[in-house]
């Protein structure tokens, strides 16, 4: 699913909100929370999931046509762990059709 079809999806869910206003909202919420990773902070959203940030060390890779070593540089990696709720939700066994 891309963010349009994302759009419709909460379009049809709530429609007496614009499509723009959804596109708004979902801009606002990601850069949001792209802010607040940047600060190193986490975002907790009980039920559904958490944002967060991760160190990932310095390590040398292979250029997998060469085979050269080459350095990788350390970075923060954003991650996302999903809450009970979300984990329930995408478990639930579908129900059967007859």
């Amino acid at each position: 699913m891309n963010k349009s079809e994302l759009i419709d999806a909460i379009s049809a869910k709530v429609p007496d909100v614009s499509k723009r206003a959804i596109g708004d909202c979902i801009a606002a919420f990601t850069e949001t929370v792209s802010n607040i990773l940047k600060k190193g902070d986490v975002v907790m959203l009980v039920g559904f999931g958490s944002f967060k940030t991760s160190k990932r060390a310095a390590r040398t890779g292979r250029n997998p046509q060469t085979g050269a070593e080459l350095k990788i540089a350390a970075s923060v990696v954003p991650k996302f762990s999903p809450g009970q709720r979300l984990k329930d939700a995408v478990n639930k066994p579908k129900p059967k059709k007859k």
